[in-house]
């Protein structure tokens, strides 16, 4: 796969992708004869799930970590477990900021409903 359709399929922008590439953040991209990036499955995968804990707010050194306990292998699979545990716990605990902050905006939105009489 050419970079232009990983990055549509990932939802990363070209840009982000060769800095994950330069950063080390992503897993080794063969290149064509002519040196063009050559993308796998493998780095298809491995791209969405960077986009998906970008999305979630996971900072880049840490995945700069989480990408450098991968490259060592199966060794390191109960450290990159924590790491996805740990975010996972951040990130329940912003679901749950999130819906308090959904609960006091509908309350909110209510009580304009109210003083408004149905208008607008």
């Amino acid at each position: 796969m050419k970079i232009a359709e990983v990055a549509a399929r990932c939802g990363l922008s070209i840009d982000t992708i060769r800095y994950y590439e330069k950063a080390g953040i992503c897993t080794a991209i063969q290149r064509g004869s002519d040196g063009k990036r050559r993308f796998s499955q493998e780095n298809l995968d491995w791209l969405i799930l960077l986009a998906s804990l970008r999305e979630t707010g996971m900072p880049n050194r840490k995945m700069k970590h989480f990408a450098d306990l991968y490259q060592r292998g199966d060794a390191t699979v109960c450290e990159r477990k924590e790491m996805l545990r740990d975010h996972q716990k951040h990130l329940e605990l912003q679901q749950s900021r999130l819906s308090r902050c959904r609960t006091l905006l509908d309350h909110k939105l209510g009580l304009y409903d109210e003083i408004l009489g149905g208008k607008l």
